[in-house]
């Protein structure tokens, strides 16, 4: 049985007097990779920083790891990459992650071991500025290794990247689920569906369906979760 990493009920966000989030209700669990589709600005990036403490206008409760979300217990225990590189561009990448270890606390075999993990080594000495937009996004990734986290949210993390890249990526996230994380993959890609282990499929703030890729498709009556996300939204008009 997963143990559950993330737990939240009736969560609402309001933001510029509108309601962007509606009573979500939903958990996330240790050792899963699960994947918030939607299309762009469905909210999927409202829901992330929820999670991570640093969106306003949060009412309903949402709890990590038993603590309320955004508390200090928490901040060492999160991995959170946004949408743009989260690094300095006129740092190399080496000494981006020794800045962020030092202020996580964590030693130089930290910082090797991230640049491993996001296959940057040949760029470690390279200014980020100099890089591609996908090795920068790799190294903001890195960072968010520093600290071996529990929760890694990840805002679409595989936009703009190569299909090598990618399937490397999506190996990378489910070895860190294995070894315990529980991770949250953003995406509008619905193709990226099938590489997770279970999903969440959001619309204008609210969950149409969640479950395994199977189940979503067997509940849908098709064999694609694309075609499944449509057959529910048109359903749900």
């Amino acid at each position: 049985m997963m143990n559950s990493a993330v737990a939240a009920r009736d969560l609402r966000v309001v933001r510029g007097g509108r309601e962007v989030l509606h009573g979500l209700d939903f958990t996330l669990d240790a050792g899963r990779v699960t994947g918030l589709l939607g299309p762009s600005g469905c909210g999927k990036s409202t829901l992330m920083r929820v999670l991570t403490g640093v969106q306003a206008g949060v009412t309903g409760s949402c709890s990590v790891f038993g603590e309320p979300a955004g508390s200090a217990a928490l901040r060492h225990r999160i991995g959170y990459v946004t949408q743009a590189p989260s690094v300095y561009d006129d740092l190399t990448v080496v000494e981006n992650l020794r800045f962020f270890a030092r202020v996580l606390g964590v030693g130089a075999e930290a910082v090797e071991r991230a640049i491993t993990a996001v296959e940057l080594t040949a760029q470690a000495e390279q200014v980020v500025g100099s890089l591609s937009g996908g090795q920068a996004s790799r190294a903001s990734l890195a960072v968010a290794l520093l600290g071996e986290p529990d929760l890694l949210v990840l805002d679409e993390p595989t936009v703009g990247l190569d299909p090598v890249l990618r399937e490397e990526l999506w190996s990378l996230f489910h070895g860190l689920a294995e070894g315990g994380a529980a991770v949250l993959v953003s995406s509008h890609v619905m193709d990226e569906a099938e590489r997770c282990d279970r999903l969440l499929l959001m619309r204008a703030g609210v969950f149409l369906a969640e479950g395994t890729p199977a189940e979503i498709k067997a509940a849908a009556g098709v064999d694609d979760v694309e075609q499944a996300f449509l057959r529910i939204v048109r359903g749900a008009a």
